[in-house]
C-alpha cells in the first residue's frame, strides 16, 4: 500500500534542516497557537485516516460482494487492485497539482473524490461499477498519500515537524484497524454497502474541515505571494523572529533547481540511487503485507474459519499493524535502517513459512488455526516495525538534493504498480500454486530480501544528507554511501 504504511518521502526529507536530526521537545501548557497547530494537523491527518478506512474496507466487504454479484476471482482480484491503478494514477498527478494548485487545494479536491468514490462504492450496481469507483477511491488515496504529509511537514514548526507528519502514518493504521473493526460489526448481516458507506462520514467531515485550514507557506513563497506567507507564519509561530528565518531558510532552500531527468540521463550515480530507490520499494510490496491487509478473511477461510472468526481475527491483525508502527518510530534513530530491516525481513520470512506449513498440514485441530493468526500476527509486526515505514525514509535519504522529486517520485510510483502486481495476481496464484504454495513463495521472497539488503542498502542513521549525496556521487558503493 502506498502501502497501508507508508509516509510521504517529501515530508520525511522535511523532518530535518541541513541534514541534521531535529529533536521534538515536549510541549509545555497548550497556547492557541499550538491549538491551531493541533487542529490543523488533525484535520490534515484526516487523509490518512481515510486512506487507511479504503485500504482496509475491502477485506471484509469482498466475500459479501463477490456472492452477491456471482464475481469471479478474475473480477474480484481487480475489485481489490483497482485501488491501487487510480492511487498510481493519483501518486503521478499529486506532484503537478501539489505545485501548481497549492497543497490546500489539493487536499480538497482529494477529500471530494474520497466522498464520490466512498458514496459510489456503496450504492454500486455491478462488478465493472464498483471497479470503476474503487478506481475513483484510489486517486484521492494516491493525492492525498503526497499532498497530506507535504501540507503538515510545511506547517509545522522545526519541534513538531515530526509528531505531525507522524500523526498523518498513524492516522492510516488507525483507518486501517476502524475498518477491519467496521467490516466485522457489519459481517453479521453481511451488509458490504454498509461497509463501504461508513467511511463517507470522515470524508464529509474532512472536507469541510479543509475549508478552514490555512494555505502552505511554502508554496505561497513559491508563489512570490511573500506576504500572505509571512502572515500565515506569525500567526503559527510563537516568535516572529522564528517566522522570519523560517522564511529566510525556504526561500534559500528554493534556490536549489530540481533537475531530476537531465541528471538522471547525464550521471550514472543519480541512476544508481534511483535504482536503489525503485528496488527498496518493490521490496517493501512484494513482503507481502498487502494481501493480508486486502485478503485476511480468504486466507484464515482457507485455515478453515467461519466468517465472525475471520472478521474479528483480522481486526485483530489490524491492530497489530497499527500498534507495531509505534516501534520502528522509537527504534529507527537508535538500532538504524539496516538493523531494523535484516530483523524485519527475517520475522517475516518465518512467519510466512511457519504459515505455509501450518497450511500444509490441513489445519484440523484448533491450536493449529490459532497458530496460524498468530504468524499473519507476527508477519504483520515484522513488516510494520521494518519495511512498511522505513523504505520511505530510506528513499527519501538517498537521492541527491537536484534530483529528489524526481527520483521520490519514480519510487513512489513503483510502490503502487507493484502493489497493483500483488493485489491483482494473489488469488490466481492461490489458485495455480495452492495456498501454501504461495506463502512459500512470499517466504522465499524475504529471505531474499535479506541478501538484497546486506548488498546494497545503505545505514544512513546520523549521516547527514550533503555527506550521502557526496559519497553517492563520488561513486562509493550504495551499501556505504551513509558513512
Amino acid at each position: 500500500m502506498p502501502s497501508d504504511d507508508q509516509t510521504n518521502p517529501a515530508a520525511v526529507l522535511s523532518s530535518s534542516e541541513n541534514g541534521e536530526e531535529v529533536e521534538n521537545n515536549a510541549l509545555g501548557p497548550l497556547d492557541p497557537t499550538q491549538l491551531k497547530i493541533i487542529f490543523i494537523g488533525v484535520v490534515a491527518a484526516l487523509a490518512g485516516l481515510m486512506s487507511g478506512l479504503d485500504i482496509g474496507v475491502v477485506a471484509g466487504a469482498l466475500e459479501f460482494f463477490g456472492k452477491r454479484y456471482q464475481a469471479s476471482t478474475f473480477e474480484l482480484e481487480w475489485v481489490v487492485s483497482a485501488m491501487m491503478a487510480g492511487a498510481a494514477v493519483g501518486a503521478v498527478c499529486a506532484g503537478w497539482m501539489s505545485h501548481h494548485l497549492g497543497r490546500k487545494k489539493s487536499l480538497f479536491i482529494g477529500a471530494a473524490i474520497f466522498v464520490i468514490g466512498t458514496l459510489g462504492c456503496a450504492l454500486c450496481w455491478s462488478v465493472s461499477s464498483m471497479i470503476a469507483f474503487r478506481v475513483i477511491m484510489g486517486l484521492a488515496v494516491g493525492l492525498s498519500a503526497f499532498t497530506a504529509p507535504l501540507y503538515l511537514s510545511e506547517i509545522a514548526s522545526a519541534d513538531s515537524r515530526g509528531a505531525m507528519v507522524s500523526t498523518y502514518q498513524l492516522m492510516v493504521t488507525v483507518g486501517i484497524f476502524i475498518a477491519f473493526l467496521s467490516d466485522t460489526f457489519f459481517a453479521y448481516t453481511g451488509n458490504w454497502r454498509a461497509m463501504f458507506g461508513v467511511a463517507a462520514i470522515p470524508a464529509v467531515l474532512f472536507l469541510i474541515g479543509i475549508i478552514f485550514l490555512p494555505y502552505s507557506p511554502r508554496w505561497l513563497i513559491m508563489q512570490g505571494r511573500h506576504k500572505e506567507a509571512r502572515g500565515i507564519l506569525l500567526d503559527l509561530r510563537d516568535d516572529p523572529l522564528e517566522a522570519a528565518k523560517e522564511i529566510h531558510a525556504i526561500k534559500e532552500q528554493l534556490e536549489t533547481k530540481q533537475e531530476g531527468w537531465k541528471l538522471f540521463k547525464q550521471n550514472s550515480n543519480f541512476r544508481r540511487s534511483v535504482a536503489l530507490g525503485i528496488m527498496l520499494q518493490a521490496m517493501q510490496q512484494l513482503a507481502g503485507i498487502n494481501i493480508v491487509m486486502y485478503y485476511a478473511p480468504k486466507i484464515l477461510s482457507t485455515a478453515h474459519f467461519d466468517t465472525q472468526s475471520q472478521m474479528w481475527c483480522t481486526a485483530m491483525i489490524g491492530m497489530i499493524n497499527m500498534l507495531a508502527t509505534f516501534v520502528a518510530v522509537g527504534l529507527v534513530d537508535r538500532w538504524g535502517r539496516r538493523p531494523i530491516l535484516f530483523t524485519g525481513f527475517t520475522v517475516m520470512a518465518v512467519g510466512m513459512a511457519c504459515l505455509a506449513l501450518l497450511l500444509h498440514s490441513g489445519m484440523k485441530s484448533e491450536e493449529s488455526q490459532l497458530a496460524a493468526v498468530f504468524m499473519l500476527m507476527i508477519f504483520c509486526a515484522g513488516f510494520a516495525m521494518s519495511a512498511g515505514p522505513l523504505m520511505w525514509v530510506l528513499c527519501a535519504e538517498i537521492q541527491p538534493l537536484a534530483g529528489r522529486d524526481f527520483g521520490i517520485a519514480l519510487s513512489t510510483l513503483t510502490n503502487w504498480l507493484t502493489n497493483l502486481l500483488v493485489g491483482v495476481s494473489f488469488l490466481s496464484l492461490m489458485k495455480g500454486l495452492g495456498t501454501d504454495g504461495t506463502f512459500w513463495l512470499f517466504a522465499a521472497l524475504n529471505a531474499g530480501f535479506i541478501v538484497l539488503t546486506y548488498l546494497f542498502v545503505p545505514e544512513t542513521k546520523g549521516a547527514t544528507l550533503d555527506r550521502i549525496e557526496k559519497n553517492l556521487m563520488n561513486g562509493t558503493r550504495l551499501r556505504d554511501i551513509g558513512r
